[in-house]
């Protein structure tokens, strides 16, 4: 598997807008040189080659698993377009997501697709507070499934409320490895090859030494 998919997907998210630079507040009230949303790979090519990168990160993180979880909204399309990407890499897993509210009619109950069985990894597009992960990992192990792994787009590698990054948080709490397609070291190697993105790189790397944390806790 080539290891260069990560700088792939950091020129992949500029070209389409989705990873933007200047300053924008985040929810922790920073000011941010950068921004990414995920949400807007909302076409079919758009999210058939995100889902191809997150293909690519969860067979070369080795991680062992069994069937995948999105949690509802943004989980849903993704892990459905991550289930077609690893079938097409050879990979054929079982899906699921969960709807908000859980279901009295029909076939009831609050999961959609397979069983949740097994071991199960959760796929989402980012960790913020981390909510939708403490959510799922309380859904899964109440089906008497196991959680081993949350796989996302982006890991910003900044600190949360404490001295842990939110990945690093859900590490901790749950003793399950998060799986990026891409960090924000694979931001800074990106703009480092691009003399016309020096600017963006000063101020990211501004930012990483005022909130940042290191790949390893």
């Amino acid at each position: 598997m080539p290891s260069d998919f990560r700088q792939d997907f950091i020129r992949f998210a500029v070209e389409q807008n989705v990873l933007r630079f200047g300053e924008f507040k985040t929810k922790a009230g920073r000011l941010s040189p950068y921004f990414f949303n995920a949400g807007l790979f909302h076409d079919g090519v758009a999210l058939k080659r995100l889902a191809q990168f997150y293909a690519k990160a969860i067979l070369s993180a080795g991680i062992e698993f069994d069937m995948l979880f999105g949690p509802a909204y943004k989980g849903i399309p993704l892990v459905a377009a991550v289930a077609i990407a690893l079938a097409d890499e050879g990979r054929n897993v079982h899906y699921s997501f969960n709807r908000k509210e859980a279901k009295d009619h029909g076939e009831g109950g609050s999961v959609i697709g397979a069983p949740l069985e097994g071991r199960v990894l959760i796929v989402d597009d980012v960790i913020s507070a981390g909510t939708s992960v403490r959510e799922s990992v309380t859904l899964i192990r109440g089906a008497h499934a196991v959680p081993c792994g949350v796989v996302i787009a982006l890991d910003r590698m900044e600190r949360g409320t404490g001295a842990l990054s939110a990945a690093q948080e859900v590490t901790q709490d749950y003793g399950m490895p998060v799986i990026s397609v891409a960090t924000l070291d694979d931001l800074v190697a990106y703009l480092g090859t691009d003399r016309a993105m020096a600017e963006q790189l000063r101020a990211v790397d501004a930012y990483r030494q005022l909130y940042g944390v290191s790949a390893h806790v």
